[in-house]
Parts: C-alpha cells; sequence; structure tokens
C-alpha cells in the first residue's frame, strides 16, 4: 500500500516540477515517469523495513 501511495505521489511531484521548469509535455511524462519510480522504491524500502521491524 505505501509503494502505491509513494507511486502516485512522485509522479504528481515530478510532473509538478517539470511543468514549474516549463517542460514541454514529453518532459513533464519523463520526469512523472523518473519521480514515480524513485518514489516507489523509497516506499518499497520503507515496507520492508516496517515489516521486518514489527515481526
Amino acid at each position: 500500500m505505501i509503494v502505491i501511495v509513494a507511486l502516485i505521489a512522485g509522479a504528481i511531484f515530478g510532473g509538478l516540477r517539470a511543468r514549474a521548469r516549463g517542460g514541454r509535455r514529453a518532459d513533464i511524462l519523463q520526469y512523472a515517469a523518473v519521480y514515480a519510480m524513485i518514489f516507489a522504491l523509497a516506499g518499497l524500502f520503507a515496507t520492508i523495513f516496517i515489516h521486518r521491524a514489527t515481526v
């Protein structure tokens, strides 16, 4: 669940960041994809950490 929320938040954050820098549609999509992957990976590590800490 954390991974999905992080993925969506990363895509939104990346898209907004690219738009603020004056990027075109391709730039916005690329930033959104990259930030979504980074945030999802961070969410995956957070999920694993939380799971291992509670067991």
